[in-house]
């Protein structure tokens, strides 16, 4: 997966669920995985839709009613559900999950398997703000799912982000590539 699909998928709260519950088996009528989820309709909706715009779900032919339409997976959209089910299984606790859920947290943490500095993060993650990416950093910092170390062998000390305990295993399953 790359990081630009990566931060598409995670820009709506609900997508990494809605892929990892349909790799589960979850059928892909709304009801049974707005019941999985535990989303709002709206937001349900809203990542719902969002995941057929990436190609990533398609209305199942055939099936359903059409206000009510049955999804599955894309050739693609198999690819990525294993991997948001992956990420999605590392982390078992609804209280880490909904820090999982939040725009930046996936990609954030793909990026930092070696250490990072704010400006290479920050030009990896194109269209993320200075305030966004850094409220970012101090929320998972505060989980220990980051560790920020500071660098004094450089003429003026800069800090570095990397991944540690549960974002190790974050990092692992996304298998980012270029």
């Amino acid at each position: 997966m790359d990081i630009a699909l990566l931060v598409k998928l995670t820009s709506r709260a609900w997508s990494l669920n809605i892929l990892a519950l349909m790799h589960q088996g979850v059928s892909g009528r709304q009801a049974p995985l707005l019941a999985a989820t535990s989303a709002s309709r709206t937001s349900f909706a809203s990542s719902l839709e969002h995941l057929v715009q990436l190609k990533l779900l398609e209305r199942n032919p055939g099936h359903g009613h059409p206000l009510r339409p049955e999804f599955r997976l894309t050739p693609t959209g198999i690819v990525v559900a294993e991997t948001a089910n992956k990420i999605v299984k590392a982390v078992p606790d609804d209280g880490e999950f909904a820090l999982l859920r939040r725009s930046w947290t996936v990609p954030i943490l793909a990026l930092t398997g070696t250490p990072r500095r704010f400006s290479v993060l920050k030009s990896g993650l194109a269209t993320i703000t200075d305030r966004a990416l850094s409220t970012s950093l101090y929320q998972l910092e505060a989980r220990a799912w980051l560790r920020r170390d500071i660098v004094t062998s450089a003429r003026v000390p800069f800090p570095t982000y990397r991944v540690a305990n549960r974002g190790v295993q974050i990092n692992r399953t996304i298998g980012l590539t270029a």
